[in-house]
C-alpha cells in the first residue's frame, strides 16, 4: 500500500492507487464502506444473513467494475446504487420467503414474555419489530426509497441519483409507503398489540 494513502484520502486517490496496481487499495475502500453499504442492505432485506451475502456481493461487483468507474457521481452514490440493485433483485427472487416470515412474524406478537426484565427494552425491541414487519408489507420500490429517506435521511436528489427516478416519483413513493406503515401500526394498535 502506498505510504501516503489510508482511510483519510479520497476515494479518488485510492481508486487510482488500486488501479495503479495496489491491490490492498480496494481494503481501503471496503473498510471505508462496508458498514453503510451493509446496513442500507439490511433495512431493505431484514435478514442478516441476506444482507451479509448481499454485501459481498456488491464489494466483488465494485472490485470487477471498478475499472468501468468514471466518477461521474460519487463512489458512495455508485456503491448504494449497486447496493439497492442486488437487494431489489434480491427481494423480486425470494418474494415467498419473505411473505411466509412475515406470516410467522405476526404469530409472534401474540405471545408475550412474562420475564422480560425491563419493560423499556421490550417495548423497544418491539417497535422495531414491528416496523421491519411494517416494511416487509412495501413493494420493493417503495421499500428501497423509505429505507433510503428514513433511515439513511438521504435527500430525495440523492435518492433519485441512485435509483435513477424524478424527485416527484420518489416523494410519492416514500407518501405511500409511509401511508401504508401507518395504516399498518393503526391496525396492530387497534389489535391492542402495541401502546
Amino acid at each position: 500500500m502506498s505510504k501516503d494513502i489510508n482511510l483519510q484520502s479520497s476515494d479518488k486517490d485510492i481508486i487510482e492507487d488500486f488501479l495503479n496496481g495496489n491491490g490492498t487499495a480496494f481494503n481501503l475502500l471496503v473498510l471505508k464502506y462496508r458498514k453503510k453499504v451493509y446496513w442500507v442492505i439490511r433495512k431493505m432485506v431484514i435478514d442478516h444473513d441476506d444482507a451479509d451475502d448481499i454485501t459481498q456481493e456488491v464489494f466483488l461487483k465494485l472490485y470487477k467494475s471498478l475499472n468501468d468507474f468514471r466518477g461521474d457521481s460519487s463512489l458512495f452514490t455508485y456503491l448504494y446504487k449497486i447496493a439497492i440493485n442486488y437487494s431489489l433483485n434480491h427481494l423480486k427472487k425470494n418474494k415467498k420467503k419473505y411473505e411466509r416470515e412475515k406470516f410467522l412474524d405476526e404469530d409472534s406478537h401474540n405471545i408475550k414474555d412474562e420475564n422480560a426484565d425491563t419493560e423499556a427494552l421490550v417495548d423497544k425491541s418491539e417497535k422495531e419489530k414491528l416496523l421491519k414487519e411494517a416494511i416487509l408489507i412495501l413493494p420493493a420500490q417503495q421499500r428501497a426509497v423509505f429505507s433510503l429517506r428514513f433511515y439513511e435521511e438521504l435527500s430525495y436528489e440523492d435518492i433519485g441519483k441512485i435509483l435513477d427516478k424524478s424527485v416527484g416519483g420518489l416523494k410519492a413513493n416514500y407518501f405511500h409507503a409511509f401511508k401504508k406503515i401507518q395504516a399498518f401500526l393503526i391496525e396492530k394498535k387497534q389489535k391492542g398489540l402495541i401502546d
